[in-house]
C-alpha cells in the first residue's frame, strides 16, 4: 500500500470518514492506483477545490469570519438578507400603519405650506391697510379730538417692508428630515 487508508486520512486532515468517501467519490482526493490515499496530493486538491469556510465549518471553526481577502461566506450573505428583508417588512408594516411616510412626498407638502404662507404675508399688508389706516384715524381722533387723516398707500408700503423683512429673516430657516 503506496498511500494512507480513508481511516487515516481522516486523522490525518481531521474529516470524517463520510466526508473522505465523499470526497473520494467527488474526485476531490487524489488515489494511487492500489486505491490508497495521496495525502499531498489529496491535501492540494482539497485546498484548491473547496471553499475555506466550508473547510473551516467542517473542521469546527468559525463559519462567520473569513479572512483578509477571502470571499464572503454564504452564512454571511444569508444573515444579511434576513435582516434586509425584516427590515423591509418592517417598513412596510410602518407604512401600512401611517407611521412612515414618503420623504419626497413630505419635503413637497411642506414646501407647498412654506410657499403659502409666505404668499398669504406677502399679500395681507394690501387687505389690511385700508381698514388699519381707518381705524388709527377713528384712535387718533376719539383721543384728541383732532381729525387725523393717514395715507392708505403710505401704511400699505410700510407694512409691505416690515412684511418682506419679516419674511427675508424666516428665509434662513431650513427644515430638514434627515
Amino acid at each position: 500500500m503506496e498511500g494512507m487508508s480513508e481511516r487515516e486520512y481522516s486523522a490525518h486532515s481531521g474529516l470524517s470518514r463520510g466526508a473522505i468517501q465523499k470526497a473520494r467519490k467527488n474526485g476531490r482526493l487524489a488515489v494511487y492506483p492500489d486505491g490508497s490515499i495521496n495525502a499531498a496530493g489529496s491535501d492540494a486538491r482539497r485546498a484548491e477545490m473547496t471553499d475555506p469556510d466550508q473547510q473551516r465549518r467542517s473542521l469546527g471553526g468559525d463559519a462567520a469570519a473569513s479572512g483578509p481577502g477571502e470571499s464572503t461566506s454564504y452564512l454571511k450573505a444569508r444573515t444579511a438578507l434576513t435582516v434586509y428583508q425584516a427590515q423591509e417588512r418592517q417598513l412596510s408594516i410602518q407604512k401600512k400603519k401611517g407611521t412612515l411616510v414618503d420623504r419626497a412626498r413630505a419635503e413637497t407638502l411642506v414646501f407647498r405650506l412654506a410657499r403659502q404662507e409666505r404668499d398669504a404675508w406677502v399679500t395681507w399688508p394690501g387687505r389690511v391697510a385700508a381698514t388699519m389706516a381707518a381705524q388709527i384715524m377713528a384712535e387718533v381722533e376719539g383721543r384728541t379730538g383732532a381729525v387725523v387723516t393717514i395715507e392708505t398707500a403710505i401704511l400699505q408700503r410700510v407694512l409691505e417692508a416690515h412684511v418682506r423683512e419679516q419674511l427675508d429673516a424666516l428665509a434662513d430657516l431650513r427644515v430638514s428630515l434627515g
